[in-house]
């Protein structure tokens, strides 16, 4: 094995110059090519990363686009010079080795493995950088685009890490690709979550059932707030309170949820309260209580008119209006009821275009209640709520003007004074 090649030279350099034996001069040489090697693919790396920095970073501060200064985040060039660098000490690696075949083919298989590792990483930053540009745009804003990402990197993944196996064990992929049908029971089972998280991923982008930034709320898991990311295992609710809830992607097509992305896209947030009022303060409505009632302007006219009406009506019939239930009447009830609704149709922050009413419902054992539905102008939660009670207390403090009461039950306050006042009666006795 006397080789005087060009590619022995340190071995030759050793014989020649210090009289080394054949064995000493081998070992020598494989160990100092290797390390001069090394320090080529370090300067090698260092040269592209170089090139990289000054030259890429400037195009991509030159451009208009955002994608290639997506791809310098996501260190994709950094990746490729990683790459370039192990597939030329692989290239190599038969000329260090030309003494000790028997350690090439494991060597060569161990840089196999590292390439393949960054062909992934590669690929999954360039996929990565596809995520964070479409995030940019209008369109893809609000779509679940990190689930498709994480099921191509599952796929490769798994690809990746068949074609290290079969590196490792030196079986023809074919072969260990057959092996593996046999097993296709137990990956199921074990990517079960991940096959079904995949499956609700498509069905919501398809079906439009949840955003990026849509409110949910899923009392069942305790969320209530903004979704901020959808990826193939979960789905992260950003609540009210800056807590996170993290919910299984599966569980919005297997449970109930509302979304409130219909009210935040329409004209206004509804609005749906009641005031109770006590049933034996509803009275009918005297001469003298419908004249301090015409002094109310939102209801002046409507007073007016409907009096004129009902006294044509009882002077046309020759109803008996010396019992006040004859005939026809208003009622403190009925007019507040008017004044509710033109209240709130003279309310600017109310939208007009949508349902306005004030309905009476089915009278309960706390009264009657009155009901408010409207919609506000403002659907931002803060505002919606100062609106609402804006509305009630000038709606509460309202009632008294109408000889109207609200229910209350009675407090601990309210039962011991009902007990002097009646200690005081038997005591004047």
């Amino acid at each position: 094995m006397n080789k005087t090649t060009s590619d022995r030279f340190v071995y030759n350099f050793l014989v020649d110059n210090f009289h080394l034996s054949e064995v000493m001069a081998k070992y020598l040489n494989v160990i100092i090519s290797f390390i001069l090697l090394l320090i080529f693919g370090f300067l090698l790396f260092k040269t592209l990363r170089y090139i990289a920095k000054k030259t890429l970073h400037q195009i991509a501060e030159r451009s208009k686009t955002q994608f290639d200064d997506f791809l310098i985040k996501n260190k994709t060039f950094l990746n490729i010079s990683n790459l370039i660098t192990l597939n030329v000490i692989s290239v190599l690696l038969p000329l260090i080795f030309i003494d000790f075949p028997q350690y090439l083919g494991g060597t060569i298989a161990l840089f196999n493995v590292l390439i393949t590792i960054l062909i992934v990483m590669v690929i999954q930053s360039v996929l990565l950088t596809i995520k964070d540009f479409l995030a940019t745009l209008e369109a893809f804003k609000d779509k679940p685009i990190q689930s498709y990402i994480q099921v191509f990197m599952i796929i490769i993944w798994l690809i990746s890490f068949t074609v290290i196996f079969s590196i490792i064990t030196g079986r023809p992929l074919l072969e260990f690709l057959t092996a593996l049908g046999a097993f296709s029971a137990v990956l199921l089972l074990v990517f079960k979550d991940t096959i079904l998280g995949f499956v609700a991923s498509i069905q919501v982008a398809v079906n439009d059932t949840v955003r990026i930034g849509d409110w949910i709320t899923m009392e069942k898991y305790g969320a209530d707030g903004d979704v901020f990311e959808i990826n193939l295992a979960s789905v992260k609710i950003r609540n009210f309170d800056k807590t996170i809830t993290t919910i299984p992607t599966y569980y919005l097509i297997s449970d109930s949820f509302k979304n409130w992305r219909g009210m935040s896209s329409s004209g206004g947030r509804r609005i749906k309260r009641s005031i109770i009022i006590k049933s034996s303060s509803i009275q009918l409505l005297s001469e003298d209580a419908i004249e301090d009632l015409k002094k109310i302007h939102l209801i002046s006219d409507y007073v007016t008119d409907k009096q004129n009406d009902i006294n044509s009506f009882n002077a046309k019939n020759k109803i008996d209006k010396s019992v006040l239930l004859n005939g026809r009447n208003m009622t403190n009830f009925g007019i507040f009821r008017v004044y509710v609704d033109h209240y709130l149709h003279e309310n600017p922050n109310i939208n007009k275009e949508m349902i306005v009413m004030t309905r009476q419902l089915a009278p309960t054992s706390e009264g009657i209640p009155l009901e408010i539905y409207a919609f506000s102008q403002d659907k931002v939660w803060a505002n919606y709520e100062r609106i609402i009670a804006d509305i009630f207390d000038h709606l509460l403090a309202s009632t008294s003007y109408f000889d109207l009461e609200v229910f209350e039950k009675p407090s601990g306050t309210d039962l011991t004074q009902l007990l002097n006042q009646s200690a005081s009666h038997e005591v004047k006795k």
